[in-house]
């Protein structure tokens, strides 16, 4: 009796009109429990409904998801601002219908489709379900799509969609963010991430489409269709060959006697790796056990980015002093960024931030460049870039060196586009980074790619090993010959909207309407530019330089002593940014810098 109870109970859920007071939510709440045909995350709002928890409906179900830095992202569960079954198949079908529109040979050339190790059992949402609900989607309406059969690094994505010549490509994938969360990153038929108009497009084709269509549930379709084919063996292959390209001391490397420690922080790059290391002649790099195979729970650190430093690098640090290891290698869970960490003299770890790495980078890509260079190759044809907010050590080794270099919006979505344009111009291509640890070596691929960083930072310390000089030791020979960049970058979580708009607000009206501060404590301020409303003091016409980014807020403030702050909202966790950073002309270098 009581199983039929629920049963009428659900029935009734399920058809009757829903009288909350709020028409908005009262349609969501019918489309919701019509729409979703997962389990667990349709019990989750009948839950909600049945306590009259209104305001949690409200915020799960009466907003969207938007395009930030790095696609759509956010923690899975049910409703439609999170990410769970029926929101990935919404936004496949608005991907779908903007696709069709922009190019008439997309059932031809097709889809890649990649996944990370994440799920939620709450929610019964992981990474491969949903890329099994994508690839559905597509394939119900007659569309190629290449779906990786199992894991790969986010980077295979981009690689696969140039190399397959398929019109796009989505990985899912959270990254580096918390365990709760998953996201959606597209890459469109450039390997490219998509920018601005493709991202408000598809959310504009999104909305048209919100109603699943007839398949677009049946995830049985990816083991039955003749249109699903499985790139893994000849993506993996083919990329580790490009990496090649990018390895200039092989027999060195075969040699070296130095030993390197890796952690894939409970995601998907052990294999990927160990068989990067392969290619570049080395020893298999030693794995942390207990956390080289996939953990969707991150079980081991507190969160799982290795940019938070040593005390997210334990197991690896101890690992890597029983071994004898001088280097630790840790890719992020979904191996797009890198970091590292070399063991002193004094037995204490060196964990390299995002910038001091970039310098590192620099300098090793351009060294090789000029050893290797044909005979007509032309420095002025070299480019690097990084983002905004990162060091400009590249900046200074470019204008020393004779090379380019540019900077772009934060978000590697603007460096991969600014590299296709230099590359349809006939420019080389260095490197590029952003300082919260995300490095391209080569064009191979056309977002960060934390597999090529790690051996790429190998061969380097292999290479330096032979000269007895360290990593560290590089470094400052990097800063004495260009110049000193000291850097501070951290965040303060914030999760209430409101209060970072009216942070923002505050600066930019801060002693009077439309006035931004003069000073902060005793340091006077130069130039202030603020890139969500495009103004810039230090131009002529007062208008930026850089893009206008209206859905994010960034400022830049430009001190009279040189020292350059920014303060940003992140585009994928709820943190506001700052980086502020003093650069050093090479002559100054034995003098104390002060902030």
């Amino acid at each position: 009796m009581a199983e039929n109870t629920e049963g009428d109970l659900n029935s009734n859920l399920l058809h009757a009109p829903y009288h909350t007071g709020d028409p908005q939510l009262d349609t969501a709440i019918g489309q919701w429990l019509r729409w979703d045909k997962n389990p667990k995350t349709k019990e989750q709002i009948e839950n909600l409904l049945r306590n009259g928890m209104n305001k949690e409906l409200r915020d799960r179900l009466c907003c969207r998801m938007t395009f930030g830095t790095a696609g759509l992202r956010s923690a899975m569960g049910a409703g439609f601002c999170y990410i769970n079954d029926l929101t990935v198949i919404q936004s496949t079908q608005g991907m779908y219908k903007y696709l069709e529109r922009c190019f008439s040979d997309f059932k031809q050339r097709g889809f890649v489709v990649g996944y990370d190790t994440r799920g939620q059992v709450t929610s019964s949402c992981s990474s491969q379900r949903l890329a099994k609900l994508t690839a559905a989607v597509l394939l119900a309406r007659d569309v190629p799509v290449y779906l990786f059969s199992r894991y790969v690094p986010t980077p295979f994505v981009p690689y696969a969609v140039q190399k397959l010549k398929a019109v796009a490509g989505v990985m899912i994938t959270a990254s580096h963010n918390r365990k709760e969360d998953n996201g959606y990153k597209v890459y469109w038929e450039t390997g490219a991430q998509i920018t601005s108009p493709h991202d408000k497009e598809i959310l504009k084709c999104i909305e048209e489409c919100v109603e699943p269509w007839n398949g677009s549930w049946n995830d049985n379709l990816v083991d039955t269709s003749p249109l699903k084919r499985d790139p893994l063996q000849d993506i993996c292959r083919r990329y580790m060959e490009d990496l090649k390209k990018i390895c200039f001391y092989r027999e060195l490397n075969s040699k070296t006697t130095l030993k390197f420690v890796h952690t894939s922080f409970h995601g998907v790059g052990h294999d990927y790796v160990q068989l990067a290391f392969k290619v570049f002649g080395f020893k298999p790099p030693i794995p942390v056990p207990e956390q080289k195979d996939p953990d969707p729970d991150f079980s081991t650190v507190k969160c799982p980015n290795p940019e938070e430093g040593e005390s997210v690098l334990e197991l690896s640090l101890r690992l890597a002093e029983k071994e004898n290891a001088r280097i630790v290698l840790a890719t992020d869970p979904d191996a797009d960024r890198l970091a590292a960490a070399e063991l002193q003299e004094n037995g204490s770890w060196k964990v390299f931030t995002g910038n001091e790495l970039a310098a590192l980078f620099g300098w090793w890509m351009f060294d090789c460049w000029k050893k290797n260079k044909s005979r007509n190759a032309d420095v002025k044809n070299v480019y690097m870039l990084a983002t905004t907010v990162s060091s400009k050590i590249l900046k200074a080794i470019a204008l020393k060196e004779g090379f380019h270099f540019e900077e772009t919006l934060p978000g590697f979505k603007w460096i991969g586009s600014r590299i296709i344009d230099l590359l349809e111009n006939g420019k080389e291509v260095l490197f590029a980074f952003e300082e919260s640890i995300g490095f391209l070596c080569g064009t191979s691929v056309l977002d960060k790619d934390g597999v090529s960083a790690a051996v790429v930072v190998a061969e380097m310390a292999s290479y330096l090993e032979t000269m007895n000089i360290t990593l560290k030791q590089q470094l400052v020979k990097v800063y004495e010959k260009y110049g000193y960049h000291i850097s501070k970058t951290s965040y303060f979580l914030c999760y209430e909207p409101s209060t970072i708009k009216s942070i923002f607000e505050r600066l930019r009206n801060f002693d009077s309407p439309k006035e931004y501060p003069k000073f902060c404590g005793t340091f006077a301020i130069l130039h202030v530019r603020d890139i969500t409303t495009g103004y810039d003091s230090s131009q002529p016409n007062k208008k930026s330089v850089l893009p206008v980014s209206k859905n994010s807020q960034m400022i830049t403030f430009t001190f009279q002593n040189g020292c350059v702050a920014t303060l940003r909202t992140s585009g994928t966790e709820p943190k506001i940014k700052y980086y502020a950073e003093m650069c050093a002309s090479p002559d100054q270098r034995r003098k104390t810098l002060n902030p």
